[in-house]
């Protein structure tokens, strides 16, 4: 085993829980350059923390919520479908984004009821990520339940190819192979994984 060199330079500061706050974008102002119902089009001003400026976009979305179900095999409800900005297919969870004055849970119970035919029982908060804070202020709420009822033929039966229940024993290979290519979808899944498997 080959041993490394202890560190002789400070760039590289050690693992602190807490995190740390001494190198700070600031934001000094912001334009919106374009909107609509879904999100708008923002240009900041930004202090770098050497005093320097720059402009920077940014995309303002609404809250995301999502939800699964898994049953009494370990299986996970998902969504097979085809997402034309990257023209690629994947395996993804019921979603869509919160309506202003929703609950977030609720919204994530009727995206779900909604686009599988899955009514749920008592949601569970998984977690929130942020799939792109570099560019956007969206935040994805994840929850899944482990009762629900199926009620009929999704009324949004448009937004995927099919509905089936996956073995969550399967999840990590899927993510590996690129299966699942929603970053915060993968985590997700990952997570139950973890918790349930």
């Amino acid at each position: 085993m080959r041993l490394l060199p202890e560190r002789s330079c400070c760039d590289i500061a050690p693992y602190s829980p807490e995190g740390g706050r001494t190198v700070q974008w600031t934001k000094q102002n912001e334009q919106t350059r374009y909107s609509n119902r879904w999100f708008s089009v923002n240009l900041a001003d930004v202090e770098l923390p050497d005093g320097r400026h720059l402009d920077h976009f940014l995309i303002r979305l609404r809250p995301v919520a999502a939800a699964t179900v898994v049953n009494e095999a370990n299986e996970v409800l998902l969504l097979w479908r085809h997402r034309f900005i990257t023209d690629s297919w994947g395996w993804e969870l019921a979603a869509g984004v919160v309506e202003d004055g929703e609950d977030v849970a609720r919204a994530a119970a009727r995206e779900l009821e909604e686009e599988t035919g899955w009514r749920p029982g008592p949601l569970h908060h998984l977690m929130s990520v942020e799939p792109s804070n570099g560019l956007t202020d969206a935040r994805h709420h994840i929850y899944w339940t482990d009762e629900a009822e199926y009620v009929g033929h999704p009324v949004d039966d448009f937004e995927s190819d099919r509905r089936e229940w996956v073995p969550l024993k399967v999840v990590p290979d899927l993510v590996a192979r690129g299966e699942v290519p929603a970053a915060g979808m993968a985590a997700a899944l990952l997570l139950l994984h973890h918790l349930r498997i």
